[in-house]
Order: C-alpha cells, then structure tokens, then sequence
C-alpha cells in the first residue's frame, strides 16, 4: 500500500476532524432546539414555607402550558420582599404580610395573594424517645429565651408525665435569616408572653437569646435531624418529609393540639370574618378548641402595575388557576386549602392587576 505524502495525510485529519465538528454541532443543536420566541419565563422569589408546594405548581403550571416557565428561588421571605421592592424580580413571596413601611417604599401599589395555610412546628431530637411531646407557651418561650436549658426541666416534664426526659442540655436552634417561618413563631411567641414581646419582638429577623442558625426551612430541619437534644421550627411538610418528630403546642382554649390539616382549617376559620380588604392578618393564637395556634397564610406578593403586557397575563392566567386547580395539590403535601370566602374575594382582585 503506497504511503500518504505527510502534508496529505495532514490534510485528511484536519478533513476528519472537521466533519466530526459539524456532526457534533448538528447534533447538539437538534438535541437542544433554541426556545420559542414566545416563550415566556418569570422570576420570583420568598419563603421557604411554601416552596413544596410552590415548586409543584409551578411544574405543573409549566407542563399544562410548556412555553411558559416560572423560576422560583426559596431563599426566605426577607429576601422575597427585598428582590421585590428593588424589581429585580416579578413577584414575591412571603409568610408575613408586608408592613406598611416597605408598601410605602414600592414603585407601585402590591398586592397580597393568601396561596394556601400552613404550621410552623416545634420539632426535636431526643435519642431513644417515642413518645410525642406535648409543649405550653411558657415552655416555648422559657426555651428559646435561654431559661429552660435541660430536657427534664419541670416546665417540660409537667405535661409530659410518664415521659422519661433526659437530663441532657437543649440545643436551640432557628433560622439564621430573614423569615416568615421565624415571623410567625415569634409573632405567636409574643401574643404569649409578655417577656418575649419586650425583650425580642416580632420581625422577619431577630437577635435570638440562644441558639444555632440556619437557613431556610431545609437547613434548620437539618440541623435538628443532626443534632442530639436539638429544638427547632420548621414548616409542618418538613417535618412530615423528613420523618422527625413535633409536638402538640396548648392553644388558647387550654387543649394541646397536634398540628394537621384540621387544625390549621379550625385557626383560619376562627379569623374568617376579621380577614381585612387587603388580606394582611395574622391568625396564630387562634380561639378555640381545634386550633392549631402557630398556623398562617402565606402569600404571594404582586406588583398592580405589570409593563410587559404578556408577563401580566399569564400572572393573571396563573393566579386563577392556583385558586382553582391548584388548591387540590395542598392536601397531599400538608398544606390546607384556603377557605371559599377568601378564594372568592382572591379572584375579584386579580381585576386590581393593570
């Protein structure tokens, strides 16, 4: 067989080469189409509350209409209502209503979407027990203050009775920042204690006693999963989806109620005629017997005012179906459904949305 010149044999690679090029391109690109000029993508961003649920709809929001897509970022309502107000976003999310200072510092007027109802849970690990506890707000409060520091403590013991408590140090731990999670139980904390609402207060954000920080639902759970003789608060799904343990908490009627799907319904319904024009109402301590009194809407915040008339359609569009369809999808992951009367009333706003 005659021998190829060097330059010729070059030549013949470098060819090779680049038709290997070209068919590597081509089938990258029919792998991978460009999008769709009318495809549409949102951003927003909030609680970590939500997010199992947020995540869902979205996916399922996407799958019913596929150019249309909706990137949701779970880094806290802090930062919900931050990204909001600078417009870096398309809309928030948050547990806490906003207060009046930050809707006077919007471009334009915002609007509060109550999306379903959930617990915060007062969730721990104690090596060797079964049993579930049972906490009063003084114990909540005694706790996360720093005055109550071993798990036998009588505070803790009293209402537990046949319970064998460690004598073990309580590790505290709770969210490291700005969260509707942490508004919530604190908010709850202060309508309790007289103490608490002096000395910390309610906010997104606190200068906590004691304690470990983490962020975001997902890290305080794992740091309690982790962590031997740990108490902390999470979202009740979290709790739920990583199989730890929380306790029943004494609400207002004097009855330890274990929070689920009823006991959340029983907090929101006991507030149903008291729920103002603008949705911004904090339901925990709820009266009566049923009411789980750590429960809260959360909320998506959007702006009135949307410049991209495509963007403020599929908004709208979205906004009716998650009142609608999309409330079947909160039961199977431990949220309650919000009640008729404020879905009704959610509907009529969307008009409010130019």
């Amino acid at each position: 067989m005659k021998k190829l010149p060097y330059l010729s044999t070059v030549l013949l690679g470098t060819a090779v080469a680049l038709i290997g090029l070209v068919q590597f391109q081509f089938s990258t690109s029919s792998a991978a189409p460009a999008p769709s000029p009318d495809s549409i993508m949102l951003s927003a961003t909030g609680a970590t509350f939500p997010y199992p649920i947020y995540s869902k709809w979205f996916s399922d929001y996407n799958k019913l209409h596929p150019d249309i897509e909706i990137n949701y970022q779970s880094l806290g309502s802090g930062a919900g209502i931050r990204q909001l107000l600078s417009g870096t976003v398309d809309f928030g999310a948050s547990d806490m209503p906003m207060t009046d200072e930050q809707l006077g510092q919007a471009k334009t007027k915002i609007l509060h979407f109550p999306t379903v109802l959930g617990a915060v849970v007062p969730t721990y690990n104690i090596p060797g027990l079964s049993q579930e506890l049972n906490f009063t707000p003084d114990a909540l409060v005694g706790i996360y203050l720093g005055k109550i520091t071993k798990w036998n403590d009588p505070a803790i013991a009293k209402e537990n009775k046949g319970v064998n408590l460690p004598g073990t140090d309580i590790v505290v731990v709770h969210r490291s920042e700005g969260s509707g999670t942490t508004y919530v139980w604190v908010d709850y904390l202060s309508k309790v204690s007289a103490e608490w609402q002096s000395k910390v207060g309610r906010n997104s954000s606190v200068n906590w006693p004691v304690g470990l920080g983490g962020k975001g639902n997902e890290e305080v759970t794992g740091l309690v999963k982790q962590t031997p003789g740990s108490i902390g608060y999470v979202e009740l799904i979290y709790a739920i989806q990583n199989q730890i343990p929380y306790g029943r908490v004494r609400n207002s009627a004097g009855v330890f109620v274990k929070a689920d799907l009823a006991s959340v319904t029983a907090a929101a319904a006991a507030f149903a005629k008291s729920i103002p024009e603008d949705f911004r109402i904090s339901i925990t301590n709820a009266p009566g017997k049923a009411a789980y009194p750590i429960s809260s809407f959360t909320y998506l915040l959007i702006p009135t005012r949307i410049e991209d008339a495509k963007k403020k359609q599929v908004i709208k569009n979205f906004l009716t179906w998650m009142l609608n369809d999309g409330q079947k999808a909160a039961e199977p992951l431990s949220y309650a459904r919000l009640p008729k009367e404020v879905v009704a009333r959610e509907l009529k706003q969307i008009s409010l949305i130019q």
